[in-house]
């Protein structure tokens, strides 16, 4: 019977993805700023035996809606917005068990310096520390690192790939595990030649080494990527371990499955090296009526602004009356905005009723603890997915009722652990095959400076 992998999706900001309800009375978004809110989180959601927290993360503002930032500045929509790894160490610190799944981007920082703060990541959380690669999508993220535009998509797995590459020298290659030896009597911590630089010279990125951190006890953190491109789907099968994905409708995400378990096949890995989590909406409350007087209260205050800006239209649908088509009121031809494909012969207001629509995702479930449990058990035995990032409407609420009303039912039926294994790292709990990854990923080739040059730190 498959186990459900059990995350909260998180950001540290105050609108994420659910654009409006930062009002519902006693939310906690407002305080992402500080750092009590980040330890309750981390109590609660430990307390509640969730795998992990997922961190999401964007390096610019949503500005393409109407021309400017100003809506997305009013609704908080992801500004104001922090650094998603420095809530980490504190969350670790009143923590055993909780995982940390942290976004950054490949395209406009270097491997260098990435590597060394996750592995000091790793070290600090004892390998639960996993990675989510991301290449950026806003155009704004382009230039605020000094550039006039969006670098081309699949360019930005071209780099994604190298950058990959880089990392996994410094992780995998650049120190023995026996490195240390730590000899008190001869003033000898480490050993020189069980240290090796990379020496990487490649089309966009040339590092020396090695390695600053020793080995933490993952080396390679869990590799988590959020794709569904073509070019995003053979980067997967390479390099993912686990994958956020979505889509409009569940077969989309069914497709999406089988393509990246194919492209892990042919990059010489198995089909179950890869696991799928997709973001989950669930309403629940003791009664049916109690969970749908929840979602009312939701809709009410939902903003489809918010959403419309976070989709990134490059149009304002409410300037046109909405009986018009969108073929009247855009020129672009079969898609607008970010992911979002449209019918032409649509008319303005059917459009606008997705927007904000709480209930358009494909994993959605509005109940009680048995039909939201009944769902969940579709997803994962239908759908195909491995787990879920719980979608937050309320801060904490949601995930206090999952874990008090949820959470019981899955672990009756087999679907949720009673407890953590003790002193599991991230990936042994995901996979069950221990801390490092297995040979056959690509990125074990450089273990004990395997594939690098024979250089060594000493003579």
């Amino acid at each position: 019977m498959k186990r459900l992998i059990l995350n909260l999706f998180e950001m540290n900001c105050v609108s994420h993805i659910t654009h409006g309800l930062w009002r519902l009375p006693d939310n906690n978004r407002e305080r992402h700023n500080d750092i009590e809110y980040w330890i309750e989180l981390a109590r609660l959601l430990e307390d509640g035996g969730f795998d992990a927290v997922f961190l999401a993360d964007v390096i610019g503002t949503y500005d393409v809606f109407r021309g400017s930032a100003d809506t997305s500045i009013r609704q908080g929509l992801q500004i104001p917005n922090n650094d998603p790894s420095l809530v980490v160490p504190a969350m670790a610190a009143v923590t055993r068990h909780l995982g940390f799944g942290i976004t950054f981007s490949t395209t406009y920082e270097p491997p260098f310096a990435w590597a060394r703060r996750l592995s000091t990541l790793d070290h600090l959380t004892k390998g639960r520390v996993g990675w989510n690669i991301v290449t950026s999508y806003l155009p704004n993220a382009a230039r605020n690192f000094g550039l006039d535009g969006e670098v081309e998509h699949d360019t930005r797995f071209e780099i994604a790939d190298e950058y990959l590459d880089v990392l996994y020298k410094l992780w995998e290659g650049s120190w023995d595990d026996d490195a240390i030896i730590a000899d008190r009597e001869n003033n000898v911590f480490a050993d020189p030649a069980r240290i090796r630089p990379i020496d990487h010279d490649g089309k966009y990125f040339k590092v020396e080494g090695p390695h600053l951190p020793s080995p933490s006890r993952q080396r390679t953190p869990v590799l988590f990527t959020a794709t569904a491109s073509g070019a995003g789907t053979k980067f997967a099968g390479q390099h993912a371990e686990v994958v956020f994905t979505g889509g409009p409708h569940t077969d989309f995400i069914k497709r999406t499955i089988s393509n990246i378990r194919e492209a892990a096949v042919e990059a010489g890995r198995r089909p179950e090296d890869v696991k799928f989590v997709t973001i989950a909406g669930v309403i629940v409350g003791r009664t049916d009526a109690e969970a749908k007087a929840k979602l009312a209260e939701f809709e009410r205050l939902t903003s489809p602004e918010g959403y419309l800006a976070h989709a990134g239209l490059p149009f304002d649908p409410t300037a046109f009356p909405p009986e018009a088509k969108l073929k009247e009121v855009t020129s672009t031809d079969g898609g607008i905005g970010r992911w979002r494909a449209f019918d032409p012969e649509q008319t303005v207001g059917e459009f606008l009723a997705g927007f904000g629509d709480l209930s358009r995702h494909p994993l959605f479930a509005v109940g009680t603890p048995e039909v939201v449990a009944d769902a969940i058990e579709r997803w994962l035995d239908d759908v195909g997915i491995d787990g879920i990032n719980l979608l937050q409407y309320h801060s904490y609420d949601t995930a206090r009722d999952f874990i008090e009303l949820v959470v019981p039912v899955l672990r009756d039926r087999g679907r949720l652990r009673g407890s953590y294994d003790p002193d599991e790292s991230l990936r042994d709990r995901i996979f069950g095959a221990g801390d490092r990854l297995p040979d056959r990923h690509q990125g074990a080739r450089y273990r004990g400076g395997a594939h690098l040059p024979v250089t060594r730190l000493s003579a």
